[in-house]
């Protein structure tokens, strides 16, 4: 097992000893607890538990087992593919990467046969940007640097274009309209995220079409917080159609959230690059289940 050390600083102080680890470390969470536990990570020598505050100033130890992710036989669409980066359509369902309930049959699992890399999170490597597990649509995966590095600039720059097709509940939203409000933890509920919180936060929407109580949006991203599309649209009063944590879950239906377009400068080449995804059919199933006007694309 590879021996690893770090010093906590000031800044840290007040932080959870597992969170501080996960983050530093490139480890999930839930490793990290498991590390603490099987005293296979000490504080200035000492054990302690999980859920220990560090003060700032101390030197962490830690011997990390090796749980890289193996490649996995799962059909995942490639939209493109070159020798630094692989643009995928994910379907819906599909996790991103391996993390605590999800240590296997995602993503990234499928992937590493073509080489994804780059990164210093070992479970992560080439991710860049995510989509949620019940978003389906288009995501670029770094095969290495230096596309991983590029890519993370441009999406700092706010530089990727990013496109979704959603649709909402409720009506008379304005023909376009920006939501600029910072989202991060739910202060009342860790496992969700909520707005008016945590990092700056801009997301911008078009109306298509109005049925039946619902309104069909074309949304793009300026920045791309954990759930920032779900967030911002819930916060202003029209949550996503059978969004189960900030709407109304729908039996038999998922998330009405696609990833539709995707546009960046190849971080090697110059290249710009555009991508489109065509919305899939479960989706314009739930659609037209709301009003046969959403048939009309």
């Amino acid at each position: 097992m590879p021996h690893e050390a770090f010093e906590t600083g000031l800044e840290d102080a007040g932080e959870r000893l597992d969170r501080l680890c996960a983050n530093r470390l490139g480890i999930s969470r839930s490793l990290a607890r498991r590390m603490i536990q099987g005293r296979l990570l000490r504080v200035d020598g000492a054990e302690v538990s999980p859920s220990y505050r560090v003060r700032g100033g101390e030197r962490i130890e830690a011997e990390v087992p090796d749980e890289s992710p193996q490649p996995e036989k799962i059909p995942v669409p490639i939209v493109f593919e070159d020798e630094y980066l692989i643009v995928v359509d994910k379907p819906a369902g599909l996790v991103v990467h391996p993390g605590a309930g999800n240590p296997s049959g995602t993503l990234v699992n499928a992937l590493l046969d073509r080489g994804i890399a780059g990164g210093e999170d070992r479970i992560r490597p080439g991710i860049v940007h995510r989509l949620d597990r019940d978003t389906s649509g288009l995501m670029v995966v770094a095969k290495g640097e230096p596309a991983y590095s590029g890519l993370v600039a441009l999406l700092s720059a706010r530089r990727v274009g990013r496109i979704y097709r959603t649709v909402v509940v409720g009506d008379g939203l304005p023909a376009t309209g920006t939501v600029d409000s910072p989202v991060g933890r739910d202060p009342d509920n860790p496992t969700l995220m909520a707005a008016g919180v945590g990092k700056t936060a801009i997301t911008h929407f078009e109306r298509l079409r109005e049925a039946a109580g619902h309104t069909m949006l074309r949304a793009r991203l300026e920045t791309g917080r954990t759930h920032q599309i779900r967030v911002h649209l819930s916060a202003i009063g029209h949550p996503v159609h059978a969004d189960p944590l900030y709407g109304k879950a729908v039996e038999g239906r998922r998330l009405w959230l696609h990833a539709e377009r995707l546009a960046f400068e190849h971080p090697v080449s110059g290249e710009d690059m555009e991508f489109e995804s065509g919305i899939p059919e479960d989706l314009r199933e739930s659609a037209r289940e709301l009003d046969g006007a959403f048939s009309l694309w």
